[in-house]
């Protein structure tokens, strides 16, 4: 439900992963974008109890809201969806307050695209981390460069989670395949780690390459 860049784009990933999706937008220009390339593309109120059930949207088990700039119509929408009876609904918030309207009207799920990807970029931009992604409990993923003084010795040899309290996922180089990792995993020279633990940690260590 809405096709603009955020449901466009989850609508495109969806349909590359192999999943049927219809398309909704109010905007034609929009509608005629997004023809050619999803499963069905029509031009309905996503706020309509009757044209939704006019393009078959019983027949999807999950619904993603995209609408973001127009509060009531994405409030709207998923009041639609819930009364409608639709599995399981994902939401896009602009904020707290939008988010909690969200929920208590039946998403299941509320997405903040712009607070995460602006998050993940401050901890990208303040550390010497590669990527990063971090859990609601405190747990972080991240990719970094190996220590310099790690190259040519083996993980157990250098003991990462019982001197920095992470633990190394998998280990990278370029032009090889990833390589899950294990005690006699010897890190190559230019090595990146995937490490997993709590996001303090990991940025502490992250520090250290």
């Amino acid at each position: 439900m809405g096709l603009g860049r955020f449901g466009g784009q989850v609508a495109d990933s969806l349909l590359q992963l192999g999943h049927e999706v219809l398309g909704v937008d109010e905007s034609a220009h929009l509608v005629q974008q997004w023809s050619d390339k999803l499963t069905h593309v029509v031009q309905a109120d996503a706020t309509d109890e009757d044209a939704l059930l006019q393009v078959g949207i019983k027949e999807f088990s999950r619904a993603v809201v995209g609408i973001g700039s127009d509060i009531e119509a994405s409030v709207l929408t998923v009041l639609t969806l819930s009364e409608l009876g639709i599995r399981e609904i994902w939401a896009k918030a602009v904020s707290a307050k939008h988010g909690r309207i969200l929920r208590s009207v039946g998403a299941h799920h509320v997405i903040y695209p712009e607070a995460t990807m602006g998050e993940r970029v401050a901890h990208l931009i303040a550390s010497r981390m590669l990527d990063f992604i971090e859990f609601d409990d405190g747990f972080a993923i991240a990719k970094t460069r190996a220590p310099r003084q790690a190259a040519g010795r083996t993980l157990a040899d250098l003991a990462l989670r019982t001197k920095h309290g992470i633990t190394v996922v998998g280990v990278k180089t370029s032009g090889t395949d990833f390589q899950y990792a294990a005690p006699e995993t010897v890190i190559p020279e230019h090595a990146e780690l995937v490490v997993a633990g709590r996001t303090e940690l990991v940025q502490r260590f992250a520090a250290t390459t």
